[in-house]
């Protein structure tokens, strides 16, 4: 799947998932808690070194695929600082219940940035042939929670 079409498809999943965090519906993929710690430990070391501005650590946290889209830490950074500035400006984060759909894994975090604004950056993990989990991908959607 491309780059566009990846995120298309993250924006939809962000808005089915951004307004409030439910339990699954009887029936639907999950994954067994263990897992869904795993991944959360995943997003909280890469958003560590998102923030001490490691670039090597923090990419080493993403896919093969998306390391060879941004090529170079420096790249990543880049990124990282002109489009995900929330990730490294939040003065507060909370996991929210992730998501399987459509067999892709999504694990939603709430951010609170300084001003009170509450964004939701929406993660796509991949496990990897090793049991490792990698992000994938991320997108940032608004939340209708407001901070108090």
């Amino acid at each position: 799947m491309n780059g566009y079409r990846v995120c298309v498809r993250l924006v939809l999943m962000a808005m089915l998932i951004a307004p409030v965090a439910h339990a699954a519906p009887p029936g639907a993929a999950t994954l067994p808690r263990a897992q869904w710690k795993a991944i959360e430990t995943v997003i909280e070391q890469q958003r560590a070194a998102l923030v001490a501005g490691d670039g090597t650590k923090a990419m080493a946290f993403a896919t093969p695929a998306l390391r060879g889209q941004f090529g170079t830490p420096e790249n990543f950074m880049r990124m990282v600082g002109s489009s995900y500035a929330a990730l490294l400006e939040a003065r507060a984060t909370r996991f929210l219940e992730g998501a399987v759909i459509e067999g892709t894994v999504v694990q939603p975090l709430r951010l609170i940035l300084p001003d009170n604004t509450v964004l939701v950056a929406i993660y796509q993990m991949e496990k990897q042939k090793d049991g490792r989990w990698k992000i994938a991908g991320c997108v940032l959607a608004p939340s209708k929670v407001l901070a108090t």
